[in-house]
């Protein structure tokens, strides 16, 4: 009876989901924004999609690449940027294709699930301009009682920010993306495990909404990295 009961109540959740969609990924973009300087020199958004955080990155920076393997997708990003934004879109595959820096920003937002994990960080340690400031907004593989812990957890509270997204407005049309997708491989202890070694004091949290972050800022000088 409870494991029926369950199994509805999910499935009726899910289908409120559909009804009210609301992007998880922008729900970051503030958090991912205060851990930014006011102001900063250039920037590279990787998997940039639409171009919402890399619009929002161009209030604040001199020049902003914004890359993405996806050719329709950068269209529509194009398409809703005003060209005196200070913005490039550039078509290219992660991680050994990204335009060279150094960044004084890297942001990766629901992305490096899609790429080799290890290599793609080493890119952007290499990218990165000494103090510069890295923050990835990610997926990863539930495993562990915490992870579905926070999943339960952000069922009904997923279900309610999309009603009060929603709420009072006509349902939003869906972005088309042709690049293909694929579910994490790699739980958060794995990530957590790559990213030390590779970005020492690199800081990981779960977070709701099925995302953990990682934010890492290179040392001030070269030799130190």
């Amino acid at each position: 009876m409870t494991t029926t009961f369950t199994a509805r109540l999910l499935a009726a959740l899910t289908r409120f989901n559909a009804a009210h969609p609301w992007s998880h990924n922008a729900h970051y973009h503030p958090w991912l924004l205060r851990r930014l300087p006011r102001r900063f020199g250039s920037a590279l958004d990787v998997g940039c999609g639409s171009g919402d955080l890399a619009r929002l990155l161009a209030a604040r920076a001199g020049t902003v690449h914004a890359v993405d393997a996806d050719r329709a997708i950068l269209e529509r990003a194009r398409e809703s940027t005003a060209p005196s934004a200070p913005v490039t879109y550039t078509l290219a595959e992660a991680p050994h294709a990204l335009p060279a820096g150094p960044y004084d920003v890297i942001t990766c937002v629901a992305v490096l699930h899609h790429l080799p994990f290890a290599d793609t960080l080493a890119r952007f340690r290499e990218e990165l301009a000494p103090g510069g400031t890295l923050v990835v907004v990610g997926c990863a593989r539930a495993d562990s009682p915490g992870d579905h812990t926070l999943g339960l957890l952000a069922l009904p509270l997923n279900a309610a920010t999309g009603w009060l997204k929603n709420r009072g407005r006509a349902r939003p049309l869906p972005v088309s993306m042709t690049a293909p997708t694929r579910a994490p491989e790699m739980t958060f202890a794995e990530m957590s495990r790559e990213a030390r070694r590779l970005l020492p004091g690199a800081r990981m949290r779960r977070r709701l909404f099925w995302r953990y972050t990682l934010v890492w800022r290179a040392p001030t000088t070269p030799s130190g990295r």
